[in-house]
């Protein structure tokens, strides 16, 4: 039989091996790096010496890698929270719109989901709620790999659509809106007492994506924080158990960073603002009539390539929320 520490000091053991990885991992991509570098100036007094102009297209396809390479390691330099390391949890709610919205929030949910394959990351589907006629109410997704919520907090927020509506006739112009939650998939155990009358559980059959006993068993379980209002549900795991402890792991999550954030508040003697998922409060807006465009409203980017944005291509908002946040916002907008 183990001693009491045994499980403890093996989850230590794990999480450093695993860090001294990413270092050795870090070290190799940095000496590839610099190997590079040489490599690119060595062609170019090459061919200075030579006046040969015809390794011109090579060195421009070897500096544009290599510019790639050193920006990637870079924005990963600025990743330097507390949860930035750990795996992220999505929450999409459709907003104001009605099935134009529900649509709207499983674009979304692809757009993420094939965000997270580009990065080789692993999706879960944790819970969802189909829309009345199309799309989905309301889908909460894990996102496993490394540096996951680092780089996916820069999308909480509200989200707003402009687009011709495919489900109406007259094909007018539509806006639409969901929501994204973002919060950390925190491992261990967070010290937040909650009392049992401060919750409502509920159990309810799974359904839709994620479901492992659809409309076979009450599973899935949805927990409410009465004093917050803070609402969790999991019906991903095999057993009811499992989603309880998955869904009580998200409810201290939130607590914990509802605290978090009124603390900052007191601080800096700022009052928080509650978004509504409407008209004013978005973060990003995606325009795809009468032109196309997809702009941040934070940082300033943007782009015209609306359709590689909705495939997965996020990398330019995520790097520019990182820059922005590390610098301040108002030394970015200098």
């Amino acid at each position: 039989m183990e001693e009491p520490g045994f499980w403890d000091d093996t989850e230590k053991a794990n999480a450093s091996m695993k860090e001294l990885k990413n270092l050795r991992d870090t070290l190799e991509e940095f000496t590839a790096l610099e190997t590079s570098y040489e490599d690119i100036y060595t062609l170019i007094e090459l061919a200075e010496e030579e006046e040969d102009a015809s390794v011109l297209p090579e060195v421009q396809e070897a500096m544009d890698d290599f510019t790639r390479k050193f920006e990637n390691m870079r924005i990963r330099t600025l990743l330097s929270g507390e949860y930035d390391k750990d795996n992220a949890i999505l929450k999409l709610n459709a907003g104001a719109g009605g099935t134009e919205a529900c649509d709207w929030c499983s674009m979304l949910f692809r757009m993420y989901s094939r965000w997270a394959d580009k990065h080789g990351f692993k999706v879960t589907v944790l819970d969802s709620l189909d829309g009345d006629e199309a799309g989905i109410k309301s889908v909460s997704m894990q996102i496993d790999g490394e540096n996951a919520y680092g780089y996916l907090r820069s999308e909480h927020g509200v989200h707003r659509l402009v687009r011709i509506s495919p489900f109406n006739a007259a094909g007018k112009r539509q806006t639409s809106f969901a929501s994204c939650e973002v919060m950390p998939d925190i491992e261990e155990d967070i010290d937040i007492e909650i009392n049992d009358d401060e919750l409502r559980i509920d159990t309810y059959r799974s359904s839709g994506a994620g479901g492992q006993h659809i409309n076979k068993t009450s599973s899935a379980i949805r927990i409410t924080h009465l004093p917050t209002g803070i609402v969790v549900t999991c019906q991903n795991e095999r057993s009811q158990h499992m989603n309880k402890a998955k869904a009580m792991q998200m409810l201290k999550t939130k607590l914990m960073m509802l605290k978090q954030q009124e603390n900052e508040e007191k601080k800096s003697g700022i009052r928080g603002e509650v978004k509504e998922n409407a008209w004013g409060s978005q973060i990003r807006s995606y325009v795809l009539q009468p032109y196309k465009m997809v702009k941040d409203l934070r940082t300033g980017a943007e782009t015209s390539n609306t359709d590689s944005v909705l495939d997965g291509d996020l990398d330019m908002f995520i790097n520019a929320y990182l820059k922005w946040t590390s610098l301040g916002a108002e030394a970015a907008g200098e």
